[in-house]
Parts: C-alpha cells; structure tokens; sequence
C-alpha cells in the first residue's frame, strides 16, 4: 500500500514587484493507494499533479510530509522502493537511435534483470503494448503514439509493483491512447498500484477507481468516480469539476 500524508512542497518565486515569493505546489496532500487500484489525480494544468508525482517517485524532496510503501520510506529504504516502482514523466526523452528492443535490453540490464528472463520480459511487454511491429525498428522512425508505447515500456522491464504515469497519453491519438489504457486496466487487474495523472477527465472517468482532484495544490475532492458526481448533481467528472471550482475565471 502507498501511503501519502500531509504533503507540502514550497518553492520560491519572483512575483511582479521582482520580489521573493514563496509558494506551495503541493499544500497538504493526503491518500492511500491499494493493491490492485488505479488512483486518477486530476486537475488543470498547474494544478501541482507533477510535483506530486515527482516526490511520490523520490525526484523531489517534500518540504514537510511523509511517504510510505508498504511501510518503507525513502530516508531509510531509497534503493528497495525504486526498485519497486516505474516512474513515466510527460517530458521523458529516449535514445532515438536504438530500436525499442535495444533500448528495453539496456533498461533491464540498468535494473539488474536476470539476462536469462530479459527476452522473456521484452516479448509479453512488447505483446501488451501492442509493439511486436515496430519492436526493431529505430525509434526515430517511430510516431508519436509508438514512441509512447515504448516511453511505458522502458519503466515496465523490472516488473514493479507501482506504476506512477504522469499524463500518459497526452497528445496521442484515440487509437495509441485506447492501447495504453487497456494495458494500465490489466495491470491493475494483476494487482498492481497506479498512481494516472491525467487533465483528461473523461479518461479518467473510464479507468479510474478512485479519484483524486486538485486545484491550485491542495485536494478538492476525493471518491469514487460516481460519488463524486453523486455529491455534486452532474453527470460526469469535467462538470463536477467546474462545479467544484466554481465555473472558470478569467484568471484560469
């Protein structure tokens, strides 16, 4: 279990008078997150959904707060919960030159997995991905969609237990996107932890079990995809989003 308690991240900057500034990203930030559960953090962009993400999966420091899987944290047990975790960032550049097969051979290599199940590991990766096709093709000749597919597929060779994926299908097309959402599904289906940061509230509306909305850094709601719009009269999360925050302003 991901445990997350009163998480705060506090940055400085320079407002319009060329002063200092401090500001949170993230203001106090709880939930749980259980075997075999896909959690949606949704939210604008802005919202601190990847400052979030990013001390969840050990990149950043919180100023205040704790972290814990399955009862380990990050001061004492760094290199056991990296193990355990895949980490995909929306801005995460691979080798364009090798072919997804190289690049995935080198990633469990990196991960220390045994050379006698890497093949293994790459063919039911590659089958759930949807990448048998281009697995040998250059990276470079790739499209979007694919590159993508491959991004997902780097973090999965060491078979962890957390998936932590921040906006995993932005920009794709329906095609390329629907592959990535039945793979995470699946996998929370074989019991692992997903933690799907998403802008995209009705594809979070589709996978997710529990939802977590944040606006400006701090939670404005949390439940089940149906509780939520249960608890504010609308028929989908974008409207029970908006009712939430009360419409959009300008300054949105």
């Amino acid at each position: 279990m991901l445990k997350v308690e009163n998480i705060k991240k506090k940055f400085i900057k320079i407002n319009n008078k060329k002063k200092k500034e401090e500001f949170y990203a993230n203001n106090g930030i709880s939930f749980k997150a259980n075997d075999g559960e896909i959690i949606g953090i949704l939210g604008p962009n802005g919202a601190g959904k990847t400052t979030l993400l990013r001390m969840i999966a050990g990149i950043l420091n919180p100023t205040s707060g704790s972290i814990e899987f399955d009862k380990l944290t990050y001061q004492n047990n760094e290199i056991e919960i990296k193990k355990n975790i895949a980490y995909l960032s929306g801005n995460t550049k691979i080798y364009n030159t090798l072919s997804p097969y190289e690049l995935l051979k080198m990633c469990g290599e990196i991960y220390g997995v045994d050379h006698n199940i890497i093949d293994k590991r790459i063919k039911e990766i590659a089958k759930a991905l949807n990448m048998i096709d281009f697995l040998h093709n250059r990276i470079e000749k790739l499209s979007t969609g694919q590159i993508q597919r491959v991004n997902i597929a780097r973090c999965l060779i060491h078979d962890p237990k957390y998936y932590i994926l921040d906006e995993a299908t932005s920009g794709l097309d329906i095609i390329s996107s629907q592959v990535i959402l039945d793979f995470i599904k699946n996998e929370r289906n074989k019991g692992k932890t997903i933690l799907y940061s998403t802008h995209y509230m009705e594809e979070a509306e589709n996978i997710c079990d529990y939802v977590i909305m944040i606006n400006k850094g701090v939670v404005i709601k949390e439940g089940t995809p149906n509780k939520i719009k249960e608890d504010t009269k609308t028929t989908n999360l974008r409207d029970a989003f908006f009712t939430l925050i009360g419409g959009v302003s300008i300054e949105e």
